[in-house]
C-alpha cells in the first residue's frame, strides 16, 4: 500500500476514499479510523493527510445514502391471532401449574394420612411396647422384625420404632439401629399425632409419627413412617400429565376461534390495518365535511353508513347513521334513487322542491356487495339563472320583434305622408293608439311581445305561429320571468317538432287562458308526435329525439316542469300524437297573474 505522504500528494485518490469507507460506515467512525492511523504517520504534513482523508471520507459520505430497514406489521387478524393464542397459552400454563401444584399438596396430604395410618396400625401391634422396654435395640431383634415386615408389605420408606429417648430400634439401615433420631419426636412422645415432609436420613419423605404405648397405656416410645417423595413426584407428574393431554383441547378450540376471530376480522375490516382505517376516518370527516355535494352511503341492507349535512338539507330527513333509509322519513322519490335500474348517472330529479343532478354507485370489495353511494348535486340556483337567461333572451326577443315592428309602422307612416295622404295616416295613427295589445284576448306586454318574437322565429323555421281564438288573457303576470320561462319552452319545442314533422302545413297553435290567479297554456304542433317508448323520457334532462344534436338540447321541458312545479302547477303532456296534429303539452302557473283587471280590461267591461 502506497505512503500516506503520497495519497496526499496525488490527492484525494480514488483508493483513500474506498480504505476509509471499508474502515468506517459512518463519519464518526471513520473520523475515529483516520484519528487512530496518525501516530504510525512518519511523514511530514501529516495534517495535510488526514484532511485530504477527512475530505474523501465527507464526500463519501454524501455519496452513500443510508437504507432505512422498515419493519413491516403484522396485519390485525394476525395479531389478534397471536394475542389470543398467547393469551390461552398463559392462561393453560397458568393453570396447568395452579392444578399441579394443587395435585401435588392434595397427594403430599394422602401420603401424610396414609403413612399416619401405617403408623396407627404399627402402634396397635400386641406387645410392640413391651418389647422396646423389655429388650435392647438390636438388629436381629423382634422389633426390627416386625416393623421391616411391615415396611415390605406397605411399600413404605421406612418404619421407624423408638423408646422414650428417641433411640431406634428399627431401621432400613440396620447400621442406624440402636442410634438417636435425626428429627424431633417430643410431639409424638407427648401423645399427639404428627404429619409432615421432613427430610431424614433417607431424604424428603411425607411422614406420620405417632405415639407407642405398653400394655398399660403408658407412652414408652414413637412409631415413624415414611413414604418417599419421588412417589408423591411421581403421581403428581402422570397427572400433570394427564391435565396437560386435556388442556390441550381448549387451547385447540381457542386457537380455531382465535383463527375464525382472525379471518372475521379481516373481512370486516376489509383487510386494512387500524392505521390505515384512523387515517381513512380523517380523510372521510374532511371530505364529507368540505364537498358541496350531498352523499349517501348505504349497506346491502339499506342502512345508512355516511351522510353529510348537505345530503340531509337535500332529502329533507334525519339521516341516523344504522337506520333504514325507509324508516328514516325519506320520500319516495328519493328512495327510487337507490333501487332504479340503470342506477342513474347524472340523472335530473326533482326533491323536495329543488332540482338535484343524482349519481348512484355501487361499493364493492372484491366480489362482496358493501351497498352503494348516493351523490346529489342541488342544481336548483343554476337552473333558476338558466331560467332567467331564457326570459331575458325571450325578453330581448320580443322588444326586437317590437322594434321590428314599430319601424314598420313608422315606415308605412312616412310613406302615406310622403303620398300625402293625410287622412289616411290620421286613421292609421287612431288606429295605432286604441290598440291595446299586438295580439286578440292578450293584455300583457310580456307575453305578447313573446309571442310576436317567437312568431318571428317560427316563421324564420318555416312555421305559422297561431294563438287560438279561444285566448283569453285579461290580466298582467306578477312573475313575467318564469312564466315567459314556462310558454318560451313549450313554443320552442313546438316549433321544433312542427319543423321537423311530416304534416304540411308546419304549424303550432297557442292557448292562453286566466283561471282566477292561474294562467293555463296549451301547446299544440303539427308533427310527428312522440313515439310510444319516449312518453316516460320527454321531461328528462338531456332528452332529444333530435338525431346527432343532442348537444345543448334536451333542457327545455325539464326546465319548463321544474319551473311551473316551482309555482304549485305543473307541465304534463296530454297527448302524443293526434290524427291531425303532433304532440300537445299543457302547464298550468298557479298564482302568477295579478288579481286585479288590468285597464283595458276595465273598458272592455
Amino acid at each position: 500500500m502506497a505512503p500516506l505522504s503520497e495519497i496526499a500528494g496525488a490527492g484525494p485518490a480514488p483508493l483513500a476514499e474506498e480504505c476509509i469507507w471499508v474502515m468506517a460506515q459512518d463519519r464518526t467512525s471513520a473520523v475515529m479510523a483516520v484519528t487512530s492511523l496518525a501516530p504510525v504517520v512518519p511523514e511530514p504534513g501529516t495534517n495535510d493527510v488526514l484532511r485530504v482523508l477527512l475530505t474523501a471520507v465527507q464526500r463519501r459520505e454524501r455519496r452513500y445514502t443510508p437504507v432505512v430497514i422498515r419493519t413491516r406489521r403484522l396485519a390485525l387478524g394476525t395479531q389478534a391471532v397471536v394475542a389470543l393464542f398467547v393469551l390461552l397459552s398463559l392462561v393453560v400454563l397458568l393453570s396447568l401449574a395452579v392444578s399441579t401444584a394443587v395435585v401435588r399438596r392434595d397427594l403430599e396430604r394422602q401420603y401424610e394420612q396414609r403413612a399416619l395410618a401405617i403408623a396407627h396400625s404399627v402402634a396397635a401391634l400386641p406387645g410392640l411396647g413391651t418389647a422396646v422396654t423389655s429388650t435392647s435395640p438390636t438388629p436381629d431383634g423382634p422389633v426390627q422384625a416386625e416393623a421391616e415386615r411391615v415396611r415390605r408389605l406397605t411399600g413404605a420408606l421406612y418404619v421407624v420404632v423408638t423408646d422414650d429417648a428417641g433411640i431406634r430400634y428399627s431401621h432400613p439401615t440396620t447400621a442406624n439401629v440402636g442410634r438417636r433420631v435425626s428429627t424431633s419426636a417430643d410431639e409424638a412422645l407427648s401423645g399427639r399425632d404428627v404429619v409432615a415432609v421432613e427430610r431424614g436420613t433417607l431424604g424428603y419423605s411425607a411422614r406420620g409419627k405417632v405415639p407407642l404405648r405398653d400394655d398399660s397405656g403408658r407412652i414408652v416410645g414413637e412409631v415413624s413412617v415414611g413414604i418417599a417423595t419421588s412417589e408423591v413426584a411421581h403421581e403428581a407428574g402422570t397427572l400433570t400429565v394427564v391435565l396437560a393431554l386435556v388442556a390441550l383441547v381448549p387451547l385447540a378450540v381457542g386457537l380455531a376461534g382465535a383463527l375464525l376471530l382472525g379471518r372475521r376480522l379481516r373481512r370486516t375490516t376489509l383487510g386494512l390495518q387500524p392505521e390505515e382505517m384512523a387515517d381513512l376516518v380523517r380523510e372521510h370527516v374532511a371530505v364529507l365535511g368540505g364537498v358541496r355535494d350531498g352523499v349517501v352511503a348505504v349497506d346491502g341492507r339499506g342502512r345508512v353508513t355516511v351522510s353529510n349535512p348537505e345530503a340531509r338539507r337535500l332529502l329533507g330527513a334525519d339521516l341516523v347513521t344504522g337506520v333504514r333509509l325507509s324508516e328514516a322519513g325519506v320520500a319516495p322519490e328519493s328512495l327510487a334513487l337507490f333501487e332504479e335500474e340503470p342506477a342513474p348517472s347524472g340523472a335530473l330529479r326533482v326533491i323536495g322542491g329543488r332540482v338535484v343532478v343524482a349519481t348512484r354507485l355501487p361499493v364493492q370489495r372484491g366480489e362482496r356487495d358493501l351497498g352503494s353511494v348516493l351523490i346529489l348535486r342541488d342544481r336548483t340556483d343554476l337552473d333558476e339563472m338558466a331560467g332567467e337567461l331564457e326570459a331575458t333572451r325571450a325578453l330581448t326577443d320580443a322588444l326586437r320583434a317590437q322594434a321590428h315592428e314599430h319601424n314598420n309602422r313608422l315606415h308605412a307612416l312616412i310613406g302615406m305622408l310622403h303620398h300625402g295622404d293625410v287622412d289616411a295616416a290620421n286613421s292609421y295613427l287612431t288606429g295605432l293608439s286604441d290598440a291595446g295589445t299586438w295580439l286578440s284576448g292578450v293584455d300583457d306586454p310580456y307575453l305578447a311581445g313573446l309571442l310576436a318574437a317567437k312568431s318571428a322565429t317560427a316563421s324564420e323555421a318555416g312555421v305559422l305561429l297561431r294563438v287560438s281564438e279561444a285566448t283569453w288573457l285579461d290580466r298582467r303576470v306578477a312573475h313575467p320571468l318564469d312564466t315567459v320561462t314556462v310558454v318560451g319552452n313549450l313554443i320552442d319545442n313546438g316549433i321544433g317538432a312542427a319543423s321537423r314533422g311530416s304534416r304540411l302545413p308546419r304549424s303550432v297553435e297557442v292557448t292562453l287562458l286566466a283561471d282566477g290567479a292561474d294562467l293555463l297554456v296549451h301547446v299544440v304542433d303539427s308533427g310527428d308526435g312522440i313515439a310510444a317508448e319516449h312518453v316516460g323520457q320527454v321531461f328528462e334532462r338531456g332528452f332529444t329525439t333530435r338525431e346527432g344534436e343532442a348537444t345543448g338540447h334536451g333542457i327545455g321541458l325539464a326546465l319548463a316542469r321544474h319551473t311551473a312545479r316551482a309555482h304549485g302547477g305543473d307541465v304534463r303532456l296530454v297527448s302524443r300524437c293526434g290524427p291531425d296534429s303532433g304532440a300537445a303539452f299543457e302547464a298550468r302557473l298557479a298564482g302568477v297573474l295579478n288579481a286585479a283587471a288590468s285597464a283595458a280590461g276595465e273598458r272592455r267591461g
